[in-house]
């Protein structure tokens, strides 16, 4: 059935117009991003098709790639970047602002500057925090990408950008795709030499943060630091 052959206030643009975003279903939601069906399916049809083939259903929007999205039948180019930028968008409305001062004094503001970012990733991202004296972000470098279980971390990639850009201290960052955050010995060991390495330099290593879906573990917090 096409949309347009459903009563005026089953259709996902006018009940979006009188009713707001909120009262809509996923796919009606990506029905709209989408804007249009194929001969043989209705938008709303196709996205409900597209969440039932993604691992984790809107979720896995999130973390998928326009090529993974291209995968499903009645998804060109256009629709799946057009959902990727929804997903992208989604992303960053839910990062705090970092040109206003975003000042790091724990594990929980690290995890709500980079949470939504890192918790979909399908491997493992590194990534060091810089900060200034008084705590604020400089910047976010990305340090190294591996693979499912594990990334390769040099104290050298860690520490060349924190020198060049003058940093006081940093936190560092990595994603488990698993979904728990609880650390393993080789992240309990990583950081160790980063403190070390960092100790020589003169720039303090202040936590690193596993990050899980919705959960993390702070080396600080649990006394591995």
């Amino acid at each position: 059935m096409k949309i347009s052959d459903l009563p005026a206030d089953e259709r996902p643009i006018e009940k979006c117009l009188f009713g707001g975003p909120g009262i809509l279903s996923n796919a009606e939601l990506l029905a709209l991003v989408i804007h249009s069906g194929t001969p043989e399916r209705s938008a709303v049809a196709l996205a409900e098709e597209l969440l039932g083939s993604l691992d984790g259903g809107l979720r896995g929007l999130a973390a998928a790639s326009p090529q993974e999205l291209m995968e499903l039948k009645g998804i060109g180019r256009v629709r799946a970047c057009s959902l990727a930028a929804a997903a992208e968008l989604g992303r960053r409305v839910s990062r705090p602002d970092m040109t206003k001062g975003y000042v790091i004094s724990g594990a929980d503001d690290v995890a709500s500057l980079l949470m939504e970012e890192m918790r979909y990733e399908k491997k493992e991202h590194f990534k060091c925090v810089l900060l200034d004296t008084k705590g604020r972000v400089i910047t976010v470098e990305d340090v190294s990408t591996g693979d499912l279980s594990a990334t390769p971390v040099h104290p050298r990639e860690v520490f060349s950008p924190a020198v060049r850009k003058s940093a006081a201290s940093v936190v560092c960052v990595h994603n488990h795709p698993s979904g728990d955050p609880t650390p393993s010995r080789e992240d309990i060991a990583t950081t160790e030499r980063l403190c070390q390495v960092g100790s020589l330099l003169g720039i303090r290593v202040l936590d690193h943060v596993v990050i899980g879906d919705g959960r993390y573990a702070s080396m600080l917090n649990e006394g591995y630091l």
